[in-house]
């Protein structure tokens, strides 16, 4: 096999070690850096395809569309064209009969048969009893078949039972003798031949299944689930083949069934056959709708379905059909009751027919009748409902096709005459031929696809004639002709039937059909089409099987053989680019224009333009040859492609700008009408892709596993075409400007033509970008597929892998999940590689060169990052291994934006294996920084985390890396913790664990990322570290510990960071806002922080400047808090024995405890309503409120509460001494508290009041047990003496005052004597006590002896003493 073309070998090398057997197919022979994608103008490109795959499904009508057209009953639209370049089949070649056959003619009286069986690529030809197989690939291999001893006059080959053979045998062969069938199994494999050409090699089996018969069977088919029916070529009656796997008690191992008599009758000797008319002679299955046809010998069709086991359902028989087809072309000279006789039927494929047009009948003078499914289950047929057959419905005559009146015959198409073309005759229709053939004995016809060939006896022996037929795209077809053909007028071909064709802008075109009569040689026995490979059924909008346009450049041409007694007739179709060719090659060789022109015209600017560029480019279809060339690129000449190439650029015109004003005001806008060039750019881009674009990448595979969708030599294929079309397209990138010294004529519109020319090519470019993608994502499909696509996605991640099955070709190329799923799925085979211990240079290289856009040199930086850490990993040498590591780092940190977290999570695993403490923090570090490349994160990390906030996810990016850190530093922690037993051990870790954790942790504290340290302070803090962390004064600590949202353990690490900082003052800041914060502190808790705030407030240094002034009114306004919260704390253990009273009560005493109140709320909310008089007085104490109206009751209700109802004065006094004594001693001298006057007075009136019960002196010693001192409590008393004043203006009251007085005298001058007394000695007042202890006995009562005593004992001592 020749090699063309850059691209014609796959790049399959030998296998490297380790390495998957191909790695995947050149594209390209040069590296190319990958630029940044284009998604938008990808998918503004693949959007353009899209418009194409509906523009190619929509631009030919199906055939049901030109049957059904109103009023078109019947038709006889024909282009007959004298040239041979533009007739619709072309002979091939002719393969003789083998030579080694004729020795078996050695007498004169021989039976011999032939038929063709293109499912096996065989001939069969019997003679006499013996059969021969002819392989007419290779051309001369013979098998044969002499086992049976009767004549064979009928084969075929047919699908077998499943369950009845072994699994070798994938075919049966039907072999009918005048007295018995007989069944041979098949197998087949196909090998590579001469030639290089594929074929089938094939295996016959016994199968011992033989049924002897006393009628000759003939026509045999098969249905889809094995079951064989014929016709008995006598009797003319159905019968079916049945066979199983072994005799059963009611039942033959292989036994015919007569459909035509009834199955019980078929087991006795046949008295009775069906009347003569009636009598089938032909069958003809319809596997995918599951039924089969009959045609009988006076034309009625019959339809049946295999229902149940040995039975048929009988669906409908159509009879009468001469009389429908007359009705239907009335006057119709080829309609008569002599030349009436149909000769073949033929099944039209489900696809074929929008409108469902199923069947097609030929009668012997090529008048076709087509069928539909009937709209109503009677007319004119007879037979059961639709719903009866099972979803078979019965048929009716829908469209009547009548033979071409104009045919040329073969003698003047072989010998061509063309005449002189100018621009009147152009598109005129051919002029009649001199020689009409009229087709009268057709014997033998074909079908596919719209094709018809049939063949019938010429006028010389030893000739036949086949009329072929094919569909004139150029008249059915929109294309977008200037000058569309004109309709040949009903002078040169009539119309039968009561309407003519409508000619309305929105009417179906009537079916237009080429025909042409070629002379091949012998007599023809048989004819099939030739099998080709079925183009795989796309997602994409398919056009319809007559669009050939759509498909000449991505298939092989279709073929028909007809076998002859002379041999093998190959019979190929030419298609529009064939039509092409030839028309180029007469400009290039003859210099004759017209025809190119004439082919424009015809076919329409772009659809030629597609065409041009697709032969000047190359394409693997060019050849209409033999499918076995396929697959390797074919070219033209240069001279030719030169032509093509100049033709392309000269159809193709010029953009044109067009504008659209919006009426009533300014607005203007406008649009490019592209041309041709960029048009056909497109059609041809777009048909070649076609059957990948819209198809998913992946279907179900193996059990659990995906697998490609695309054969691999269907993408190498389409890969070739595009490869070839990118080629030719870099070799001339002149094709889509405009050429030097075209320009506008007038200046106005110059404006709107660069619009249009900027358009254009805005348009092109990104089609030539995906032009290239395309290329490459093949590349990257086959590589895949090489490394086995199914398991590779099996690895990915769950989403992933939904994401890949739910892809299809086209979103791999356009979208950002197409990017984020290859990228997925070559890190896999990375992944694999490495595992492996295989180098990824190679296949890093392999997809740089090859599928660049698919793996950026990113990509590859990061592979190589990670052979670097297998290496380490491999490596004994510590010095080697921190090298490779240190590589490693700097090459993932280098492409840190390209790693998706769970790749770096997985690095940094492998870095805290290696004991490698720089990689397992660094790493995340700069990833972090890499993930959030514009600090949207950090942002929104100052910003305290506001909710809603799409900030949000760039810092969740940067936390996850952040706990990689954290994550590596515990790893590092545990280490050393365990390192004792890691002595001694064979780790590939460092040998000092401790120094790792140390240097971790020395790396993580000299990061610059304030957010990452805040993340770092509170680790530590979670693990108990806060102590150490104080001690170490981080840079950003203080900062952390102030961030918000405030917390009480930051702010307690907080106001300890400002101690040991020597800040005592912040410190005390802190907890002061500690103290009254509003959180779930007890009282005790905000009193301690207050004691400490100002002790911290107290130790602030004394500094020149405000802040001394300001330290001072602070450390102040401290201490009245602390106060306060003293007083809170007393009023709080007052009230808690009464915590969990019911109702508001309880809930206050609760309250108290959580947080600080100001004094008026602990007296109005508390003290007051609880009714506590010590809590008021204390209260009163420390605010120093100054009240008599205030603090007098609260003191009358405490000696109202001392006094005890019925008891003695004695005991009351005792009360009242235990309730006094504590409050003078905790509140003197505060008169706010304890108004000394007052309280002297209430002791005073009280002992007056019980003097009779109490000692002299009480009143005056309880004062001084409450702690005040002598003099003052003199004082009080002495003004009670001398005001005067009830009940001290009495004579009685006066000298008890007077006796407390002499005894409070007498005890402060005992106390002065004493020795280490509380008294000074120098402070007692000898004068004024001696002059104040003469007025008093001056003033005495003559009846108070004793008191009088105690005055004269004072003097003596003062005078014995002073």
């Amino acid at each position: 096999m020749a090699t063309l073309a850059p691209f014609s070998t796959s790049y399959r090398q030998q296998p490297s070690i380790g390495t998957p057997s191909s790695v995947f197919r050149q594209n390209q022979n040069q590296q190319r850096p990958a630029s940044a994608l284009d998604l938008p103008g990808l998918q503004s490109a693949s959007r353009v395809l899209h418009d194409q795959f509906i523009k190619d499904a929509q631009i030919i009508p199906d055939i049901g569309d030109m049957l059904t057209t109103p009023g078109g009953q019947s038709s006889a639209l024909y282009s007959v064209f004298p040239d041979d370049y533009r007739a619709p089949f072309q002979k091939r070649r002719l393969v003789g009969i083998p030579e080694a056959l004729f020795q078996y003619y050695n007498t004169t009286n021989v039976t011999s048969h032939m038929g063709l069986i293109p499912e096996i690529e065989r001939v069969w030809i019997s003679i006499d009893h013996k059969l021969f197989l002819w392989d007419y690939i290779e051309g001369q291999d013979i098998s044969s078949f002499v086992d049976q001893p009767d004549v064979i006059t009928h084969v075929a080959v047919v699908k077998p039972k499943v369950g009845v053979f072994v699994d070798e045998i994938t075919s049966v062969m039907v072999i009918c003798t005048p007295v018995s069938v007989l069944l041979i199994g098949l197998s087949m494999s196909t090998v590579i031949g001469t030639n290089n050409r594929s074929r089938k090699e094939i295996r016959m089996y016994a199968t011992d299944m033989t049924v002897s018969t006393d009628i000759e069977m003939t026509s045999v088919v098969g249905m889809s689930d094995g079951r064989i029916f014929m016709c008995g070529s006598q009797d003319g009656c159905l019968y079916e083949l049945h066979y199983q796997q072994s005799e059963s008690w009611f039942s033959k191992r292989v036994h015919i069934v007569n459909h035509s008599v009834g199955s019980v009758q078929s087991l006795f000797p046949r008295f009775t056959s069906p009347k003569s008319e009636d009598r089938i002679v032909a069958v003809i299955s319809d596997p995918k709708r599951n039924c089969f046809y009959t045609l009988s010998a006076r034309n009625s069709i019959s339809i049946y379905q295999a229902s149940s086991e040995k039975a048929v359902h009988h669906v409908q028989t159509m009879s009468n059909l001469y009389k429908s087809a007359q009705e239907k072309a009335p006057g119709s000279p080829a309609l008569t009751p002599s030349n009436f006789q149909i000769v073949a039927l033929h099944v039209l494929d489900l696809g074929e027919s929008r409108t469902g047009v199923q069947l097609i009948a030929i009668t012997m003078n090529g008048v076709r009748l087509y069928f539909s499914p009937s709209t109503s289950a009677y007319g004119f047929s007879y037979g059961p409902t639709p719903s009866a057959a099972g979803g078979v419905r019965p048929l009716q005559l829908i469209h009547v096709r009548l033979p071409p009146p104009n045919l040329l015959h073969p003698d003047e198409q072989s010998s061509p005459h063309r005449p002189a073309y100018n621009s009147s005759t152009r598109n005129s229709p051919p002029q009649p031929p001199s020689r009409p053939f009229i087709v009268s004995g057709l014997e033998n016809s074909c079908y596919l696809d719209g094709l018809m060939v049939s063949a019938q006896p010429g006028d010389t022996d030893g000739t036949d004639f086949l009329l072929c037929t094919a569909p004139d795209l150029t008249r059915i077809g929109s294309l977008g002709q200037l000058n569309p053909p004109s309709q040949l007028q009903p002078s040169q071909q009539p119309i039968y039937g009561p309407s003519s064709y409508g000619t309305g802008a929105n009417q179906r075109p009537p079916l237009t059909e080429y025909a042409t009569l070629l002379a091949i040689p012998g007599r023809t026995w048989s004819m099939a089409t030739v099998p080709r490979e079925s183009t795989p059924a796309s997602v994409a909008p398919s056009p319809p099987v007559t669009n050939e346009l759509a498909t000449q450049f991505s298939e092989p041409s279709r073929q028909f053989m007809i076998l002859t007694n002379v041999g093998l007739t190959f019979l190929i179709k030419r298609r529009a680019l064939d039509y092409l060719k030839a028309v180029i090659e007469e400009v290039q060789t003859e210099g004759v224009v017209q025809p190119i022109i004439e082919f424009r015209d015809s076919f329409g600017r772009d659809q030629t333009c597609a065409m041009l560029l697709g032969l000047a480019s190359g394409n693997t279809f060019l050849d209409a040859g033999e499918p076995s060339t396929s697959g390797t690129l074919c070219t033209i000449s240069p001279d030719i492609a030169n032509v093509a190439k100049q033709a392309f650029y000269d159809f193709g015109e010029r953009p044109i700008w067009t504008e659209r004003v919006t009426y009533g005001t300014s607005d203007s806008s406008g649009s490019a009408i592209f041309s041709g060039r960029r048009e056909g750019f497109a059609i041809y881009f777009a048909r070649l892709v076609r059957p990948l674009w819209k198809d998913k990448l992946t279907k179900p595979g193996p059990p659990g596993l995906q697998q490609s969708n695309f054969e691999d030599n269907l993408l190498v294929t389409v890969q070739k075409n595009l490869f070839a079309l990118k080629e030719f397209l870099d070799k001339n990138p002149h094709l889509f400007h405009s050429a030097p010294g075209e320009h506008s004529v007038s200046r106005a519109s110059s404006g709107n033509e660069q619009e249009a020319w900027k358009a254009e090519q805005n348009s092109v470019s990104q089609l030539q970008a995906l032009l290239s993608r395309t290329i490459e994502a093949i590349s990257f499909i086959l590589l895949l597929n090489d490394y086995r696509l199914g398991e590779l996605t099996a690895q990915c991640d769950p989403d992933t892998q939904k994401l890949i099955t739910s892809m299809t070709f086209e979103d791999l190329i356009t979208s950002q999940n197409g990017v984020t799923a290859a990228r997925a799925l070559v890190n896999v085979v990375i992944d694999q590689q490495i595992g492996q211990q295989i180098s990824v240079d190679t296949i890093s290289e392999v997809l740089q060169q090859r599928c660049g856009s698919f793996c950026s040199t990113d990509d590859v930086m990061l592979y190589k990052a990670r052979e670097s850490v297998r290496k380490a990993m491999e490596s004994r040498n510590p010095s080697e291994r921190h090298n490779w590591l240190g590589e490693s780092l700097r090459l993932f940190t280098k492409g840190a934006r390209m790693l998706d977290f769970d790749k770096i999570r997985e690095v940094c695993g492998e870095y805290q294996q290696l004991g490698y403490a720089k990689g397992a923090v660094e790493l995340p570090l700069s990833c972090a920084q890499a993930l959030d490349p514009d600090n949207l994160g950090l942002e929104y990390w100052y910003a305290a985390c506001p909710p809603n906030d799409t900030r949000k996810e760039y810092c969740d990016r940067r936390l996850k890396c952040y706990d990689l850190v954290l994550h590596s530093l515990s790893v590092f922690e545990e280490q050393a913790s365990q390192s004792p037993s890691v002595k001694g051990s064979t780790s590939n870790a460092i040998d000092d664990p401790e120094a790792i954790r140390s240097h971790a942790y020395d790396l993580a504290f000299s990061s610059e990322d304030e957010m990452f340290h805040s993340t770092l302070y509170e680790w530590l803090i979670n693990r108990g570290l806060a102590d150490e962390l104080l001690a170490m004064r981080p840079p950003f600590l203080e900062a952390h510990l102030k961030r918000e949202p405030i917390t009480v353990p930051k702010y307690q690490l907080l106001w300890q960071f400002y101690v040991k900082d020597g800040q005592p003052l912040r410190a005390a800041e802190i907890l002061a806002v500690l103290a009254e914060s509003d959180t779930d502190l007890l009282l005790d808790k905000r009193l301690e922080y207050l004691t400490l705030a100002v002790a911290n407030a107290k130790s602030h240094p004394v500094t020149i400047g405000g802040r001394h002034e300001t330290a001072i009114s602070f450390l102040t306004n401290l201490e009245e808090k602390l106060d306060v919260a003293q007083v809170q704390l007393e009023v709080y253990n007052a009230l808690l024995p009464h915590m969990n009273d019911p109702g508001e009560a309880g809930e206050k005493i609760k309250y108290l405890s959580k947080t600080l109140l100001t004094m008026s709320e602990l007296y109005q909310v508390y003290a007051e309503p609880f009714d506590l008089p010590v809590m008021k007085l204390l209260i009163l104490h420390v605010s120093d409120h100054h009240d008599e109206h205030v603090v007098r009751p609260i003191w009358d209700r405490i000696f109202d509460d001392a006094i005890e109802k019925g008891a003695d004065a004695q005991t009351n006094a005792d009360h009242i001494i235990a309730s006094v004594v504590p409050l003078g001693k905790r509140f003197y001298p505060s008169e706010s508290a304890f108004p000394l006057k007052y309280i002297a007075s209430l002791l005073v009136k009280f002992a007056l009041k019980n003097r009779t019960q109490l000692p002299n002196g009480w009143s005056p010693r309880v004062l001084v047990q409450c702690g005040v001192p002598y003099g003052d409590v003199w004082d009080v008393l002495h003004e009670m003496y001398e005001s005067q004043i009830p009940p001290f203006n009495t004579q009685s009251g006066v000298q008890v005052v007077s006796a407390d007085i002499a005894i409070l005298l007498n005890d402060w001058l005992e106390e002065a004597k004493r020795p280490q007394s509380s008294v000074p000695r120098g402070e007692f007042p000898v004068g004024r006590i001696d002059l104040a202890v003469g007025q008093y006995l001056a003033e005495l009562g003559a009846n108070q002896a004793e008191t009088k005593a105690i005055y004269e004992g004072i003097k003596r001592q003062l005078r014995r003493n002073w």
